[in-house]
């Protein structure tokens, strides 16, 4: 009965975004000094969730059309969001626009236990390799434009023992995520691969909560957790590896 009441729910609130937005109140975020101390939302588990909370009131939501919804009502006064996906989002809703250039750009890398100084280089050396010959050019294309580029492990490829454990979160597109099968997909996922078909190891694909990452690497439970906005201090208690991505988040309002 709940998992039926919820998809009713969800339907209407699509059925309301694609009505119109006639009523919609006025924008009221205009610059990014504006998002300082306005009710911003963000997708929960997300790094926009954490740069809301620290530039304003916080409200996290788990779908993208619940925050169309509520930043069309006037409940938002605009949504934090990874620029692809925000991308797609205005698109598909003629009430809103991003606000100009991208409120926050970083890199993103992989995390390795400080103790781990042998699997840094080697993941480094990976990652130059991958650069220099296209890999991260491409999948950085195909996940945040949209341009096909598909990363295939090689065949024949020779394995040593042992695997890498990777620690992801399951619900942030287009970094990582899973399907209905639960199968993992995502630019991390598919760089960390290509990342462990060159030191010639199989990947374990781990799921944890997004603030448990760091934690599952610092004590030893994965080897690896790539995708997150680094803390401030992160540096002294684990290994950062060199970027294999940059990531975007911009601002969304209503028109």
């Amino acid at each position: 009965m709940t998992k039926i009441f919820t998809t009713v729910v969800m339907l209407l609130l699509t059925a309301v975004l694609f009505v119109g937005c006639s009523d919609a109140p006025p924008n009221t975020v205009h610059t990014h000094e504006d998002v300082n101390g306005s009710v911003i939302g963000a997708l929960g588990g997300t790094p926009s969730e954490r740069l809301a909370r620290e530039l304003g009131i916080s409200r996290t939501f788990s779908s993208a059309n619940e925050l169309v919804f509520h930043l069309l009502s006037g409940t938002l006064d605009c949504v934090i969001m990874e620029a692809s996906v925000a991308a797609e989002l205005v698109d598909a809703h003629s009430g809103i626009r991003i606000l100009g250039e991208p409120i926050l750009v970083y890199d993103l890398r992989f995390a390795i236990a400080l103790e781990n100084a042998e699997l840094l280089r080697a993941v480094n050396n990976a990652l130059v390799t991958l650069r220099n010959n296209g890999t991260l050019r491409g999948l950085s294309d195909h996940y945040f434009s949209g341009r096909r580029f598909t990363y295939v492990s090689p065949e024949g490829a020779i394995r040593r023992p042992g695997y890498l454990s990777l620690a992801v979160s399951a619900d942030s597109p287009p970094f990582s995520f899973t399907d209905e099968y639960g199968y993992f997909y995502g630019l991390d996922i598919d760089v960390a691969q290509a990342v462990s078909d060159l030191i010639g190891v199989e990947l374990q694909v781990i799921e944890y909560d997004s603030w448990e990452l760091i934690r599952a690497v610092r004590y030893g439970r994965a080897d690896l957790a790539v995708g997150w906005l680094p803390d401030e201090g992160d540096e002294q208690i684990i290994n950062i590896s060199e970027p294999y991505a940059v990531a975007a988040h911009v601002v969304i309002v209503r028109r």
